[in-house]
C-alpha cells in the first residue's frame, strides 16, 4: 500500500509541474506554433507584436499560451504576421524605394531610414536590416519624395563626407525601446539604460556599488555575434555601446532619473550587517541569549613594604623591577608563589700573578703583629 501512494504522489507532482509549464512555452515552440522563423520571431518580439513573460525559476522569457492564442486570433493571421515582421537588406530595400543602392545607403547613414536589426557577415561587414514596414511609410510620405529623386542637399551631403553614420545611434535608440517595453519593474528599467552604456560611464553616474551591482545582475543579455573575443564579437560590442558625447550624456542623464526613481520606490539589496550575520545563534524557543559582560582587567595592586626577616638568610642578588612586576603578577595568579635566592656566581679562578684577595691580606697582617709581640715580650 505505501508504494502505491508514493507512485500516487510523484504522478500528481508530476502532472502539476506538466500543467504549470504548459501555461507558457519556450520562444523556439511558440515560433514553430506561430509559423515564424526565429529571426522573424524575435523582431516580432522587439517589435512588441509578441508579449514574453519571464521564466520561472530564473530561466529565459517565455510566450504565454494566452498570448499564442491571442495572436492566432489576429485578423489575416499568419501572413499578416509575416508581413508585418519582414526586413530587407540594402539591396532589396533600395529596389524598394526605387533608389539606387548609393542613395539608400546616405539615406540610412543620415538616419532617415532606421535599421531594426544587424548581423556581421563572413568577411566582418555590418550587414544593416530594416522593416519594409518602415520602408514603405517613408516612401509614401510626400516630404520625402525630394530626397528619393532629388539632389541631397549641401549640408548633409557634407556631413556625409565627414564620417557622418547615425545607423548604430539609431538601432540603440530602437533596442532601447524594445527592453523598456518588456517590464515595469523601476531597476530593471534602470538597467535597460545602463546596458547601452560603457561600464566606466555607468560607475560616474551610479556611484553606489551595491545599485551598480544590481543593475548588472538586472541587465538585459546582448545579441550574440560569433564567440565570445572574437573580431566578430567584439566589433558587435562596439555598435551596440554609445560612444558620441552626446548620447553618452543623455543616456547618463536617463540613467540617474531611473535610478533615483527606483530608489525612492525599493532601496537596492544590501548585505545584512555583520552584527546579524555572525550573532549568536537563537535557542529552542526564539529568544537570543544575552551577551556576556565584557571581561575587565584587574588594577593593578600596590607593592607591599617588605617585612624584617626573623632569620639570617643568604644574601640574594637584587632584582630588576621588570623581574619585580613579573613575579607580582605571577602571585595574583598563584596562591604561594615560591621565591628562591640566586646564589652568588662563582668567581673566576686565575693563574696569573697578582694581589691577593682582601681576606688573605687580612690573615697575614694579623701574623705579623703577633710575632711582634712575641719578640718584644723576649726582649724584655
Amino acid at each position: 500500500m505505501p508504494e502505491k501512494t508514493i507512485a500516487h504522489d510523484d504522478t500528481v507532482t508530476v502532472e502539476r509541474i506538466t500543467a504549470v509549464r504548459e501555461v507558457s512555452v519556450a520562444p523556439s515552440r511558440a515560433a514553430r506554433e506561430l509559423g515564424l522563423r526565429r529571426a522573424d520571431f524575435d523582431i516580432a518580439v522587439q517589435l512588441g507584436r509578441i508579449r514574453t513573460v519571464p521564466g520561472d525559476r530564473g530561466g529565459g522569457r517565455r510566450v504565454a499560451r494566452a498570448e499564442i492564442q491571442r495572436v492566432r486570433t489576429e485578423a489575416g493571421f499568419p501572413d499578416a504576421l509575416r508581413e508585418s515582421v519582414r526586413t530587407v537588406g540594402t539591396t532589396d530595400g533600395a529596389a524598394l524605394l526605387e533608389v539606387t543602392k548609393a542613395r539608400f545607403t546616405r539615406l540610412a547613414r543620415l538616419g532617415l531610414l532606421v535599421p531594426t536589426t544587424f548581423s556581421l557577415n563572413r568577411y566582418r561587414a555590418v550587414v544593416w536590416r530594416y522593416l519594409v514596414d518602415d520602408l514603405r511609410e517613408f516612401a509614401a510620405d510626400e516630404r520625402n519624395r525630394a530626397l528619393l529623386t532629388g539632389r541631397v542637399p549641401g549640408g548633409l551631403r557634407d556631413q556625409l563626407a565627414e564620417g557622418l553614420d547615425l545607423r548604430p545611434r539609431n538601432w540603440r535608440g530602437r533596442h532601447l525601446e524594445c527592453l523598456l517595453r518588456r517590464t515595469d519593474d523601476p531597476w530593471a528599467r534602470a538597467a535597460a539604460v545602463a546596458s547601452l552604456l560603457d561600464p566606466v560611464d555607468v560607475s560616474e553616474v551610479v556611484r553606489d556599488p551595491y545599485e551598480r551591482s544590481h543593475l548588472s545582475l538586472l541587465r538585459p543579455a546582448r545579441p550574440v555575434h560569433g564567440s565570445p573575443g572574437s573580431p566578430a564579437a567584439q566589433l558587435a560590442e562596439e555598435l551596440m555601446t554609445a560612444a558620441e558625447p552626446d548620447e553618452t550624456d543623455r543616456l547618463g542623464a536617463d540613467l540617474a532619473r531611473a535610478v533615483c526613481h527606483a530608489r525612492i520606490l525599493r532601496p537596492a539589496p544590501r548585505p545584512a550587517p555583520r552584527a546579524q550575520r555572525h550573532g549568536p545563534a537563537a535557542t529552542a524557543h526564539g529568544h537570543r541569549p544575552a551577551p556576556a559582560p565584557p571581561r575587565r582587567r584587574p588594577a593593578p595592586t600596590a607593592p607591599t613594604a617588605p617585612t624584617a626577616p626573623t632569620a639570617p638568610t643568604a644574601p640574594t642578588a637584587p632584582t630588576a623591577p621588570g623581574h619585580h612586576r613579573a613575579a607580582t603578577a605571577r602571585g595574583r595568579r598563584d596562591a604561594h608563589p615560591a621565591l628562591r635566592p640566586v646564589p652568588n656566581p662563582p668567581r673566576p679562578v686565575s693563574n696569573a700573578p697578582g694581589p691577593a684577595p682582601s681576606r688573605h691580606r687580612a690573615a697575614d697582617s694579623g701574623r705579623i703583629r703577633g710575632l711582634l709581640r712575641r719578640l718584644r715580650r723576649r726582649g724584655s
